[in-house]
């Protein structure tokens, strides 16, 4: 381990800090001298830091408690205490401080003085190169590409590290910085890829390319934008005979596209000959394999599935901010909403939605909590399951309530608590069992058959350095779990065929790609195509926290991140095949049904409602997929407007969701077409 020991002093003066309108009384200009002013950590690496506070005069002060945090805690993490550990490669920074107030025992307490402490975490080095998916036949007169595998000392496989290339005979075979294989004659050629010290060779044998015909075909040769036309090249030999193995490269073109697709280009097609177009008009796509081309044209209309959107009812929450929301039919016949709330008092509110043009609170339960964030409701409707952050009394866990007639009374069946004290942010109800957070960790299963008396059943979690989950969603008996930079994880818990049960989890497969934002997983299979696909959603702030911290700003933020689909046909090969990137705000949660997709987008995207029927590949906000779009702006809101839809639920014809700071919407789709206006400017 190499660490950048200092004795020198990290300084930062701070003014005396007001407190409950009253002037803190103990020493101000304070500065905190940290044994190590900068950290170089290897992965896995640990480091202890240790600090000491001095007064304006340089004397010690003896009673000044240092705590630590750190900005990035999934790549680098730091007890209270200063012990820090390093998980990812990257520049990161470590905070000391001393808290505002001796008492406060928060993640980031306010400071009366604080220094920052820069942590380097190298990249690994490469312990592998190996070419991969080697085609079966070479033949002289093609361009395959070669795949090469680059995989680091913690097993992480590397994208960014250039490969050398080079082939033992360059009459024979030539090979692009790409790894792209030009065959030049027939030959034995050795080619070598390396990184660094590590390599790996193959021997090809280069035969006589015996095609003499290229064939292009097409199903149709008109289509909507966003939907996947499917091209075939065959390529025959001089009897007619299809010749197996021949490698073919596409490219698109025509009066309204570039010659060649590159990023942001209004077409593309994949090396499987997939083709979809995110403008109308008119495309030409060639085929090439060896020597020999084939082209055809289709013609692309716009998809025009614009609707309005119509305001239905409200349920106002405008003192405090709303967290989640779940829609469901009572044992009484009549359609309830449970909502909760974010940074407050533990309070849930229950309303009943069955006129949703008239929407009224009708119960309310509070819980020893500041934020309850996640609220579900039993397939049967008798119970509602909420989580719980910000006891008083640091025992979180769930809670458990009666709410099949939530008019007549919503009784607290049980809390449960054991294991999960540190907070349960998000929870899923399937069947008899709660999947429930576990302090950002894991997520246990809980058994809630009688719900007086919850039991834990099993557990799942990560071995990963430096793991998370921030929510888990259980359909068919397979649970998803996001897991920031780890992604979405599935796991089968009794629907997977893998022998998985609630009480001995089984992991099924995962899927993580690079920005490593994942915060939520809606699974759905395609009505219009039987695809499985997960949609994965995005949650970050590359643009800072809060614009101001201060309780009684009330600013909004802005986030940033899309929607991933995911094509997840086999367990073991996920292949991420789409996007939904609305440009100026980052998603939230998500539901789909129908072959329609409901996101909650955080300031200023509001509520979004796409078409995610048939074969889903490439941008699908650029391919005209939006069927409607609601920015709930309220001028009256906690935030006054600054709309920060949390997540939406379709139900009975109706779409409700909570907004953050307005609390609980109503909207219905119009049936007439229109140009899909925005709904909701500020008033």
């Amino acid at each position: 381990m190499a660490v950048a020991s200092s004795c020198a002093a990290l300084l930062l003066a701070c003014a005396a800090l007001v407190t409950s309108g009253q002037e803190d009384e103990s020493p101000v200009g304070l500065t905190i001298e940290v044994d190590q002013e900068a950290l170089t950590l290897e992965i896995g690496e640990t480091a202890q830091l240790s600090a000491t506070v001095r007064d304006a005069g340089g004397a010690v002060v003896d009673d000044a408690r240092v705590v630590y945090y750190s900005r990035a805690r999934r790549s680098v993490s730091v007890t209270r205490t200063g012990r820090v550990e390093a998980y990812r490669p990257g520049e990161f920074t470590l905070i000391a401080l001393v808290p505002s107030n001796p008492g406060d025992r928060s993640r980031r307490p306010d400071a009366r003085a604080l220094v920052e402490i820069p942590v380097t975490v190298p990249l690994p080095p490469i312990a592998e190169v190996a070419f991969t998916e080697v085609p079966d036949v070479f033949f002289a007169g093609t361009r395959p590409r070669l795949d090469v595998a680059v995989t680091d000392t913690v097993g992480a496989r590397r994208a960014d590290v250039p490969v050398t290339f080079a082939t033992s005979d360059p009459a024979v075979a030539t090979l692009d910085r790409f790894g792209f294989l030009a065959l030049l004659d027939t030959g034995t050629v050795t080619v070598t890829a390396a990184v660094a010290a590590e390599r790996d060779a193959l021997t090809i044998e280069v035969v006589e390319n015996p095609v003499t015909s290229l064939v292009l075909e097409v199903g149709a040769d008109m289509a909507r934008t966003g939907d996947v036309l499917r091209f075939t090249a065959v390529a025959a030999d001089a009897g007619g005979r299809e010749v197996p193995g021949v490698p073919v490269r596409f490219a698109v073109g025509g009066e309204t596209a570039p010659a060649i697709v590159a990023a942001g280009a209004p077409a593309q097609i994949d090396a499987d000959g997939r083709f979809v177009a995110e403008r109308s008009g008119t495309y030409t796509v060639i085929a090439t394999a060896g020597t020999h081309t084939a082209a055809r044209t289709v013609a692309i209309e716009p998809r025009d599935v614009a609707r309005d959107v119509e305001v239905v009812g409200r349920g106002k929450v405008l003192d405090r901010r709303s967290s989640d929301l779940w829609v469901w039919e009572g044992t009484d016949g009549r359609d309830y909403a449970i909502t909760g709330t974010w940074g407050a008092d533990g309070h849930t509110y229950f309303w009943d939605v069955t006129d949703p043009a008239n929407i009224e609170k009708v119960n309310e339960v509070q819980v020893d909590a500041r934020t309850v964030n996640d609220v579900k409701v039993s397939a049967d409707g008798e119970l509602a399951v909420i989580s719980r952050e910000g006891a008083s009394n640091r025992r979180n866990g769930f809670v458990v309530l009666g709410a099949g007639n939530p008019r007549e009374g919503v009784p607290v069946l049980s809390e449960f608590t054991n294991q999960l004290t540190g907070g349960v942010h998000n929870l899923f109800v399937d069947g008899d069992h709660v999947y429930a957070l576990s302090a950002g960790r894991r997520y246990d299963i809980v058994n809630i058959a009688d719900p007086r008396n919850p039991e834990r059943v099993g557990r799942f979690e990560l071995e990963t350095q430096g793991h998370s989950v921030h929510d888990v969603w259980v359909s068919d008996g397979i649970a998803f779990s996001s897991n920031w930079s780890d992604g979405v994880v599935a796991v089968d818990v009794g629907g997977g065929g893998r022998g998985g049960t609630p009480e001995r989890p089984v992991e099924l497969g995962r899927y993580a790609y690079p920005n490593g934002w994942n915060h939520a997983a809606f699974p759905y299979r395609s009505q219009s195509t039987g695809k499985f696909y997960l949609f994965a959603g995005d949650e970050a702030y590359p643009y800072g926290g809060l614009a101001n911290e201060a309780e009684d700003a009330q600013l909004p933020f802005r986030t940033a991140g899309w929607i991933h689909v995911i094509d997840w046909s086999d367990w073991d090969d996920p292949q991420e095949v789409a996007r939904y990137q609305v440009p100026e705000a980052g998603s939230h949660n998500i539901w789909v049904e129908d072959d329609i997709m409901y996101v909650g987008f955080y300031y200023p995207g509001g509520l979004r409602v796409v078409d995610v029927s048939g074969e889903l590949m490439g941008d699908l906000y650029r391919q005209g997929r939006e069927i409607a779009r609601f920015v709930p702006f309220d001028p009256e809101g906690f935030a006054p407007n600054a709309p920060f839809v949390w997540g939406p639920q379709p139900y009975k014809g109706h779409i409700f969701f909570t907004d953050y700071n307005s609390g609980l919407w109503a909207v219905r789709l119009e049936e007439k077409t229109g140009p899909g206006r925005v709904i909701g400017e500020p008033q």
